[in-house]
């Protein structure tokens, strides 16, 4: 652990212990009602248990449709004073069945999945992990993309390279030029992504499957919304009617897989300028009730229900470092999140 995060640490078990996170959770219980949510991805993660362990004892964690019905509509506060909470995960891998799930029926806390329907059709990697496994996997020395030559054996280059293929697929303009670009990178670096077909339960990076999605909502522990159908970033795409039908036609597969309405939707990516004017438009005409994005802050009864923000969780910090960033403690620093 590098010097800065010991800091960090010792900071929020200073906090902790001297009884200022509780003081200042106490504050914004009595004198502000709002609305956190938590934005995860995967599940797999030594520090998940404990920050969940966290979250239960100091907050009332709910599923995310029975959190937002309470912010908009309760007129009366709830018996149970505490501020509500409710944990999500966005696309829908493996792992948010193999351990999310355990969790979440053992330590009995609901969450929220958003799935991309198109992937666990295919069992396809998710191709903002593609290019990584591509360049890693690479059975050749070079390869040229746009008249430029990278060497694999040098890091420098391998570096750029992997930069190159995620500007590709980032920036697409449509998911079939998305594709046929992934398509043309695993002929040229002679490589095959992984898919769940080939490598099972081996990869939990891969995406669920729906009879692993059925199991999971059967539970009641587990709810979902839709996440577009192949994630693309909205705000890129060039055609509105591809927009229209990522938004619309997640929504009614996840319908007829699932039997019953999807009310909740999640930007992929989730600023601004990845949901675009038309992908805001059509998220609202499109039957949903709210919308999620990755603005980082807090949600009162004025929130935008199709702009809902999510603080960003992270299996990777320890549960005091959360602890104190709920409240305020500690500043944005541990909020700095590598881009997909």
């Amino acid at each position: 652990m590098r010097m800065r995060e010991h800091i960090r640490l010792f900071l929020a078990a200073c906090f902790y212990y001297s009884g200022l996170v509780r003081l200042l959770l106490w504050w914004r219980q009595r004198y502000g009602r709002c609305l956190i949510i938590l934005n995860y991805h995967r599940a797999r993660g030594k520090n998940l248990r404990p920050q969940l362990l966290y979250l239960r004892r100091h907050y009332r964690v709910m599923h995310l449709e029975d959190a937002l019905r309470e912010l908009y509509t309760s007129s009366s506060p709830p018996s149970d004073r505490r501020l509500p909470l409710v944990v999500t995960f966005d696309d829908g891998y493996l792992d948010n069945y193999t351990y999310g799930w355990l969790l979440a029926q053992s330590l009995r806390i609901p969450f929220t999945i958003f799935l991309i329907p198109g992937y666990s059709e295919s069992g396809n990697c998710f191709w903002w992990l593609a290019g990584t496994y591509l360049v890693e996997h690479s059975a050749v020395d070079k390869v040229t993309i746009d008249g430029r030559t990278y060497w694999l054996v040098d890091p420098a280059h391998r570096r750029e390279l992997l930069k190159t293929i995620d500007t590709h697929l980032r920036y697409a303009p449509s998911v079939a030029e998305r594709e046929a670009f992934l398509v043309a990178m695993q002929h040229a670096l002679e490589v095959s992504l992984p898919c769940r077909a080939t490598h099972g339960e081996m990869d939990t990076a891969l995406p669920l499957t729906w009879s692993e999605i059925r199991e999971m909502e059967e539970s009641g522990w587990v709810s979902f919304g839709a996440h577009t159908m192949h994630h693309p970033v909205l705000g890129y795409l060039i055609d509105a009617e591809e927009i229209r039908c990522e938004v619309e036609v997640s929504r009614h597969v996840l319908e007829e897989q699932l039997g019953h309405s999807i009310r909740l939707f999640a930007y992929p990516i989730g600023k601004s300028e990845h949901i675009g004017e038309a992908g805001l438009h059509l998220v609202q005409s499109a039957g949903y009730d709210w919308a999620v994005t990755t603005y980082e802050d807090v949600n009162t009864a004025q929130t935008n229900p199709y702009l809902l923000n999510r603080l960003p969780g992270d299996i990777e910090q320890h549960w005091l470092i959360m602890a104190s960033e709920l409240v305020g403690l500690l500043g944005v620093i541990s909020r700095l999140r590598k881009k997909r």
